[in-house]
Formats: structure tokens, sequence, C-alpha cells
């Protein structure tokens, strides 16, 4: 039987620096300025961190180039790359660490400055050659985009889904972003904005598409024991859950079906917890179908429903089901990986310090990062209690 973790690590102190623009600073100034933020708001010094996990789109060799930058001799590091799931995917990789007395307090950052120091073409064809896609580099797609229109289309086809649909995912995390003065993007946006925008991939216009921005976030997490004496609010993780099917979209075996359905089920299995227990969710949201789909697989609505499931303001500011209440990937920032910031987001929920956006009701929270195109998927489920 596979071992349980519910409850035996929790987060600590979070930090985020470089938000939107950070004026041409490098990737390794940011994290480390978010870094110093989270360990310090955890109680500790920089050098009681002993465990450090990261990764980086561009670095294979990113952990010791950020252990370096901080002064950190870890006991245990830790860069496994699993696309922009990859910082809820390394909530167990941290508890497993712990556990195995390996280390004591994990530091999981990462940052990215894709706005300020734009290079996107010359990644885009470093990456063609180092992680070679043979069935699809040879069609040369504009990915991501279109490997998710892709599943979109697929979506709408086989289900009904409609483009006012997923134009209401957009509008909902702005009408959160307008309550958050660090969003990137807060002026209103409708409906009608979103479908009368620029054309990206058939059907996703540029409102469909997350912001390209910089930013840099962080939190420590620590065993549930010695987070009760460092942090007067600790949030406990009380299940996790892991899964990827496929590299390339070409080789998804059902376009509107993710390895959601598997993380969530081992998440909410450990935690022993159901969907209707959830108060928040945050969902990685690169594209405005990718919620829809989460939000199937994870169980909260049936396959196909999903659609229909966000209409008439149930994820918006008091909506039934609070999702993605800083704005977003499509409001708030998205520098190139962005699930650290749907932890800290939640963390910000369940203590009750998200000011005008705060969730009158926020006890359980539930984070779900997307990496690839729907490739690999990662989940959590966080309590301020046990």
């Amino acid at each position: 039987m596979m071992r349980s973790y519910r409850g035996s690590t929790a987060i600590l102190g979070t930090g985020m620096a470089g938000l939107g623009d950070c004026g041409g600073r490098s990737e390794q100034e940011i994290i480390a300025q978010a870094a110093r933020q989270a360990v310090q708001a955890s109680g500790l010094r920089m050098q009681d961190i002993d465990g450090i996990i990261t990764s980086s789109l561009t670095s294979p060799w990113w952990v010791m180039r950020m252990a370096e930058y901080l002064g950190i001799q870890p006991s245990f590091s830790d860069s496994t790359m699993f696309g922009g799931s990859s910082f809820i995917a390394d909530l167990k990789i941290a508890a497993m660490a712990i556990d195995s007395g390996q280390c004591h307090h994990v530091l999981i950052c990462y940052g990215a400055n894709p706005r300020s120091v734009p290079s996107s073409s010359e990644i885009n064809r470093m990456r063609a050659m180092l992680d070679p896609q043979p069935y699809e580099h040879p069609y040369k797609p504009f990915n991501p985009v279109s490997s998710y229109a892709l599943a979109a289309a697929r979506h709408m086809y086989e289900y009904g889904t409609t483009r006012e649909q997923l134009a209401e995912v957009a509008v909902a995390a702005r009408k959160w972003a307008q309550l958050n003065p660090d969003a990137f993007l807060r002026t209103p946006l409708t409906v009608e904005d979103v479908l009368n925008s620029k054309m990206i991939s058939d059907p996703l216009t540029v409102r469909d598409c997350c912001l390209v921005t910089d930013g840099a976030g962080a939190f420590v997490v620590s065993s549930a024991e010695r987070a009760r004496d460092l942090h007067a609010r600790p949030i406990y993780v009380l299940g996790t859950g892991h899964s990827h099917s496929h590299r390339q979209i070409s080789c998804m075996p059902d376009l509107t079906v993710t390895p959601a359905r598997e993380s969530g089920r081992a998440a909410f299995a450990e935690a022993g917890l159901k969907p209707e227990d959830i108060d928040v969710v945050e969902l990685y949201d690169a594209f405005t179908i990718n919620p829809i789909l989460f939000l199937e697989d994870l169980g909260f609505c049936a396959k196909g429903e999903g659609g229909a499931f966000i209409s008439q303001g149930r994820i918006e500011p008091g909506g039934d089901l609070p999702m993605n209440t800083n704005g977003g990937g499509l409001s708030f920032t998205h520098p190139g990986m962005y699930s650290i910031f749907l932890v800290i987001e939640a963390v910000t929920q369940l203590r009750r310090e998200a000011g005008q956006r705060q969730v009158e009701k926020a006890d359980v929270a539930l984070v779900h990062g997307n990496g690839g195109v729907l490739s690999s998927q990662a989940t959590a489920i966080l309590s301020h209690s046990l």
C-alpha cells in the first residue's frame, strides 16, 4: 500500500518579486528576492534551509545555480522538470525528503523574466533542438497555443462548449484581478472583448491566452511538527497527486481528458476529501480551455459539462466556487511556468490575508498545475487545519 504523507508537511512563509516587469533584473535576482521573503516569513534564516527544489525552462543546472547564488549548501536538492506543474508536484518530493530525514526545511522557488528580457524565439529554437517532437515539429505548429486550440475545438465539437463559455473564464479571472493590486491586467473585460480580440489560433483569441510577464515566487516547506513551532499559521498539505500521459499533444489519448483525473483522484484519496469539501480552487489557466477540462477531470462536474458549470458567475467573486482568486495566469502573472503562484495564492486565502479578494469561507483549497501541452498534471489539497 502506498505511503500516505497526509498532513506530514506544512507550508510556512511565501514570497514574490519582480511581478509584471522586473526592469531587466536577472532571473536569479528576482528569485533570490522572493526566496529571502519566504525564508524570513518562515521564522528561519537562509542558513537554516537544507533542501532546495527549483527548475527552469532554460537551464538543466538551475538548482546548482540557485543554491550557489543563495549561499545554500543543501543536504537535499531536486530539479525534476515537469513544466508548469513542477512546483505542485514538488510538494510530494519535499514531503518524501523531509520524511526520510534528508533535510528539515525545503525552499521551493521559481522565476523568469520573459517580458523585460524577451528571448522567446531563441529559447524555442533551442528547445526544439534539445527536446525534439518528431510528430509535430516538421509541421511547424504555433505551439503551445495551437495545441490548446486543438483541445478547445475538440471539446466544443464533442460537447457543445461555446466560445462564450471559454470567454467567461477570462472574464472571471479579470474580475478577481481587479481586486488584486499586484495583478498585471486590471482593466474591465467583457465576453465581447474576449471574442473580438485578436485571433491567435482558432478558436483562441489573445484574451484566451495567458500573459507573458516577469515574476518570481517562493515558499518554504517543513515538517508539520516543526512548522507549528515556527509559524503562527502553517498551511498543511493534506494530499498530493501527479500524473502524465504524453509529451506531444499528437500522442494524447483523448484531447478532452487530461491526466488530472489520476492526479486529482490521488490527492483526494490521500486527503480523505471530495470536491464538495473544497472552498477555493486555484487552477493553471494558461488558456481558457484549461480550467474547464480540469474542473471536469478533478470531479467538480461531469465530463462535457465544464462550460455550463463555470457559467453564470459560478467562478467569479461571490460565486459558488471561487477560482483563480488572484486573477490567474490570464490576468495576474505568467512568467513561463505558473504553478508556484497557485500555491502562494491558496496559502494567502487560507491565512485570510487576501484583502479585497478574500473568500469568506476558505478552509480547504485545491491547487492544480499543468505542464507541457496538457501533459503533466499535479494536484494538491491544502488546509489551515488537519
